[in-house]
């Protein structure tokens, strides 16, 4: 499934907010480095991490896999929580990607990656 306005409209009237879904994520490379980014859209920015296009830290260290989604309801918010993310040691993010629920969020917001 591809995001455009139309699609990211519905999303958010499904859960009752009228904005663009805004998404702090973490990939893990093949070489298994992790990443941490922000979207507004978690299917084509994937593509583009997968297709070399994405974050130079990503571009040769593909296929990357989503392992943890966040979703904000601004993008400064979404911002806000890349850098904190970002600032996390190693193991930090590892036990966040851990506790997180990935696939329950996925479901939840029709999310297909």
């Amino acid at each position: 499934m591809s995001c455009d306005k139309a699609e990211h409209k519905n999303r958010s009237m499904q859960r009752g907010i009228m904005e663009t879904a805004n998404y702090t994520y973490i990939v893990e490379c093949s070489d298994g480095r992790l990443y941490t980014g922000w979207t507004t859209c978690i299917e084509k920015r994937l593509k583009a991490h997968n297709s070399g296009s994405g974050a130079r830290f990503t571009r040769g260290r593909g296929p990357v896999k989503l392992r943890y989604l966040e979703i904000c309801e601004t993008k400064s918010g979404a911002m806000k929580r890349e850098a904190e993310i970002k600032k996390l040691s190693r193991a930090q993010k590892v036990q966040l990607i851990h506790d997180s629920h990935l696939e329950k969020i996925l479901a939840e917001n029709q999310i297909n990656v």
